[in-house]
């Protein structure tokens, strides 16, 4: 849509007005003033938005306008716009409207391609408060995409000591101390579960570690952030079938809105107090040294766990990234993003994310943040009947239930046993919001960056 958005003031840009700014000016049919009208209008001053909002409006109607007001933008082919104080309240919005709609999808075109004619865009406010505002919606959007860009880029690529890479090239530029477990130190760590779901790919695994810590903070205990990272996952031996692969490069979607959200961690929400996240990268691949079901694999704090299905492995890989957290992190709190089940899409579809908690201060912390930024949860119950499901005969745990039976809460109900008792915890099943097939709001298809701006909005309320 933009092949770039910055904060400048430009020479001849259009005017943002609000309804009432603008009533004056315009007599058309076309104008109902309804709430969220978009409407562009050309006047001897030059080019106008006009938005029909009010400063109480809410959250979702906000963005919502936002959105409309980057698209007409965009088709316009606008190269600078001025937001009036009049929509001074939803600034923000309008920064990561215009900041995700300059997200390229497409990233690795060559010369076959003709380079789509994408205009700059200069945006900004006459007022500083405004302005501020701007640039943090511009700052976060451009967090999110890099959680877009790394989730959209193919597994050829994105292997899991690539992302790593990119994990310390981030790292170093804005300020984070990134740790990288592979080869000989998993074995150690007896990080079994990155371990076995790695084993059969070349591209070897391991537990990517970012850590922000500012100064005065040291010695206490951090929020953790857990993310999902499997670069390709064909299933393992459990195979997938009728061309279920096809997009799998997805699955690593968790681990890269953790680290979208480390980088907005250091370079705009600057917290007080330590943040850690943690990627567990692994490539779910088939070869003769493929886990199978039937193994038993024994993680590092104990748990035993029956292996049924090698396409449950998300959970595997998660499992090593929970027991860290608790033993090595000394987690505060925790919160696990993932692409994990297809049952929270039958569940959910693609409007809210599942997810699973039995802290009531984490709870609703969330789900303000939720509401907030537009990245929308809806909890499920975790009760022990479900938690019995994943009981094993000959283990401790089985990581799948044959029966498919609550699916999505298989997931959750396996991954609780890994977290130490009393650490407030949240799974969020990311799998139907991960990524969207039509342009929506500020969205174009491909990966949303979800979870991004959810975190950093939950951080951001310390």
């Amino acid at each position: 849509m933009f092949a770039s958005v910055n904060l400048a003031q430009p020479a001849n840009p259009a005017q943002i007005l609000s309804a009432s700014e603008g009533k004056e000016k315009i007599t058309r049919p076309d104008w109902s003033g309804e709430d969220c009208q978009v409407l562009e209008h050309f006047s001897q001053s030059g080019p106008m938005i006009l938005v029909a909002l009010t400063e109480n409006a809410s959250p979702a109607a906000k963005r919502k306008a936002a959105a409309q007001v980057a698209r007409l933008s965009a088709r316009l082919k606008l190269e600078g716009i001025i937001l009036n104080d009049g929509l001074g309240f939803m600034a923000r919005e309008v920064g990561e409207a215009f900041g995700l709609l300059a997200w390229q999808p497409g990233i690795l075109k060559g010369s076959g391609s003709k380079a789509p004619d994408l205009k700059d865009l200069l945006v900004w406010s006459e007022n500083s408060d405004h302005r501020r505002e701007l640039d943090y919606g511009l700052s976060l959007a451009q967090s999110a995409n890099l959680a877009r860009t790394l989730a959209f880029t193919p597994p050829n690529v994105a292997t899991p000591l690539a992302i790593a890479d990119q994990a310390k090239e981030m790292a170093e530029k804005v300020g984070l101390t990134c740790q990288v477990v592979q080869g000989d130190d998993l074995e150690k760590e007896n990080l079994t579960g990155l371990i076995s779901v790695g084993k059969a790919s070349e591209n070897q695994p391991c537990l990517i570690i970012l850590r922000w810590t500012p100064p005065g903070s040291e010695g206490q205990a951090p929020v953790v952030l857990l993310g999902k990272t499997i670069t390709y996952d064909t299933g393992g031996l459990s195979l997938k079938v009728n061309n279920g692969m096809k997009g799998m490069k997805g699955d690593k979607s968790g681990g890269c809105a953790v680290l979208g959200t480390m980088h907005a961690v250091a370079t705009l929400l600057k917290p007080s107090f330590p943040v850690v996240g943690l990627l567990v990268a692994a490539e779910n691949s088939v070869s003769a040294n493929a886990y199978r079901p039937d193994d038993v694999i024994t993680y590092r704090n104990g748990v035993t766990v029956e292996v049924t299905n090698t396409d449950a492995e998300g959970r595997l890989v998660l499992a090593d990234g929970l027991i860290w957290a608790s033993e090595v992190e000394k987690a505060k709190e925790i919160i696990d993003l993932a692409t994990l089940t297809g049952g929270v899409i039958t569940a959910l579809g693609k409007t809210f994310a599942g997810y699973f908690c039995e802290n009531a201060e984490l709870r609703a912390r969330l789900e303000e943040a939720g509401q907030a930024t537009g990245e929308r949860i809806w909890r499920l119950p975790l009760d022990q009947e479900y938690r019995d499901m994943m009981k094993s005969d000959i283990a401790d745990l089985i990581n799948s239930n044959p029966n498919r039976l609550a699916h999505p809460i298989q997931g959750a109900a396996f991954l609780a046993a890994f977290v130490k008792e009393g650490t407030p915890w949240a799974h969020i099943d990311i799998a139907g919001t991960a990524n969207t097939d039509k342009d929506q709001d500020a969205y174009v298809p491909g990966p949303t960056g979800y979870g991004v701006r959810l975190l950093a909005e939950y951080l951001g309320r310390g």
